[in-house]
């Protein structure tokens, strides 16, 4: 494997882990419509593992929810990750790979949650913007334009369980490079750090919908921190 090959393997592991089988013989998505009508989140709620977004969890954010039992949550360093890889080897490319895969419109990753050690193959990942940026409409519509493929977009006015007032979206998304489709869900929220987006995507349709009560259990108990 040549320099570049390896680079793009190891920096899309940071945000990429979804191509992990566990046994599952999962085939392509089925999904024709981002509707989550008949999915797990019309099923049994979510029960918590904890809390992340506070001081001293595993990753500080400028929100606190609960995280889906067994969900494993890890920081994530953007922008010591981009340095490093734009001082590499590879400089320019490194940077370039590290910033498609780290940035997504106007916010950068912080956290990503694994739902692995759940039995699912996905993640729920934390994405956080600059302040100033307040409006959650904006900040989600640009956030979904940034990820090619995506078609159907759904938006709606949401509240956490903390009041905060924000906007959801589902969504499909088509990869190119696999000729599937799968569903996407979304929420954000303004806070006076700056937007918090929350990003729920599996394997294919079916890992999306039986993950679902783990981005619902994190609407319901998000509160600013």
């Amino acid at each position: 494997m040549g320099a570049r090959a390896a680079l793009a393997v190891a920096l899309a592991a940071v945000l990429a882990g979804c191509g992990q089988g566990d046994g599952k013989g999962h085939g392509a998505a089925s999904s024709t419509s981002p509707s989550t009508e008949g999915a797990a989140a019309k099923g049994p709620a979510a029960a918590s593992g904890g809390t992340i977004g506070a001081a001293g969890s595993a990753c500080e954010l400028p929100v606190r929810f609960d995280v889906a039992l067994h969900w494993k949550a890890k920081a994530i360093h953007a922008e010591a990750e981009m340095a490093k890889r734009s001082n590499g080897s590879d400089g320019d490319l490194s940077g370039a790979l590290a910033d498609a895969l780290l940035r997504q419109g106007p916010v950068t990753a912080a956290c990503e949650i694994d739902a692995k050690p759940a039995g699912n193959i996905g993640f729920l990942r934390v994405w956080t913007g600059k302040p100033g940026d307040s409006d959650a409409r904006s900040v989600l519509r640009r956030f979904v334009a940034a990820e090619d493929g995506t078609s159907k977009e759904r938006y709606h006015a949401v509240k956490t369980g903390g009041g905060a007032l924000g906007v959801e979206v589902e969504y499909l998304h088509t990869s190119k490079l696999l000729d599937e489709t799968k569903r996407e869900s979304a929420f954000a929220v303004s806070t006076p750090d700056g937007p918090v987006v929350l990003h729920l995507s599996g394997l294919d349709s079916e890992e999306h919908d039986a993950m679902l009560p783990a981005l619902e259990l994190a609407k319901r108990t998000l509160r600013l921190a």
